[in-house]
C-alpha cells in the first residue's frame, strides 16, 4: 500500500516543483517591490520556496501557484519586518477615486506614456516603486506588473477588495508624480507650473 502512493505522491511533488519554479522570477520580483533590496529580495525568495516546498501539500491543483507564492512572500516579508513596520491609514472616500482619475487623465493627456516607452527609464521606474510606500507598493507590483486581480490582490494582501481598490489608486498617483516629475526633469513634457499658467 506504501508503494502504491508513494510513486503518485513522487510525481505530484515533482509537478509542483516545476510548476513552483516556472514562478521563481516573478516571486523574486515582488520580493524586490517589498523589500527594495537585492540581497534582501534573494532572502525572502529563499525563505519562500522553503516554506512551499515544506507545505507543498497545500497547494490546491489548479489553482495559481503565482498567487500563492506571493502570500507566502509577502508573509515572510511581514515577519522579517515585523518590528518597526509602520501602518499607512487611508481614507476610503470617493476623493481619491476622483484624484486618481485626474492623475490618469492627465498622464495621458499629456501623452506621457508613448515618450516614456520610448526612453531608457527602467531605472527610474524601479526608483519611483522604491519610493512608494510599501503599502501602496505591493498592491500596485501584483496587479499593475504581475497582472493579479483584485480579488487575487486582496487574497494575497489579506485585505478588503476595496482597500486593494484605493491603495491602487493612491499608488498609481504617487508613481505617476514621480515619472512626471522625471520626464519633466528630463525636457520630455511641459513642467506642472506651465500648464498651470496657461489654464
Amino acid at each position: 500500500m506504501m508503494t502504491e502512493h508513494a510513486l503518485p505522491e513522487s510525481a505530484a511533488h515533482e509537478a509542483f516543483s516545476a510548476l513552483a519554479l516556472t514562478a521563481l522570477d516573478d516571486v523574486y520580483r515582488f520580493a524586490r517591490s517589498l523589500t527594495r533590496d537585492e540581497a534582501d529580495a534573494e532572502d525572502v525568495v529563499q525563505e519562500t520556496y522553503l516554506r512551499a516546498f515544506r507545505s507543498w501539500t497545500t497547494f490546491e491543483p489548479g489553482t495559481d501557484v503565482r498567487r500563492w507564492l506571493f502570500t507566502i512572500a509577502r508573509n515572510v516579508f511581514l515577519r522579517s519586518r515585523e518590528r518597526g513596520q509602520r501602518e499607512v491609514t487611508l481614507d476610503d472616500d470617493a476623493s481619491e477615486a476622483v484624484d486618481a482619475t485626474q492623475a490618469t487623465e492627465g498622464w495621458l493627456r499629456r501623452a506621457l506614456d508613448p515618450v516614456l516607452a520610448g526612453t531608457d527609464v527602467a531605472k527610474d521606474i524601479q526608483a519611483a516603486l522604491d519610493e512608494l510606500p510599501e503599502t501602496f507598493r505591493s498592491v500596485v507590483v501584483l496587479v499593475d506588473l504581475e497582472d493579479q486581480s483584485y480579488e487575487d490582490a486582496a487574497a494575497v494582501l489579506g485585505i478588503p477588495v476595496g482597500t486593494v481598490r484605493s491603495r491602487l489608486f493612491r499608488g498609481r498617483k504617487l508613481l505617476q508624480q514621480r515619472l512626471i516629475l522625471h520626464a519633466e526633469d528630463l525636457g520630455l513634457a511641459p513642467t506642472t507650473g506651465d500648464d498651470r499658467s496657461t489654464q
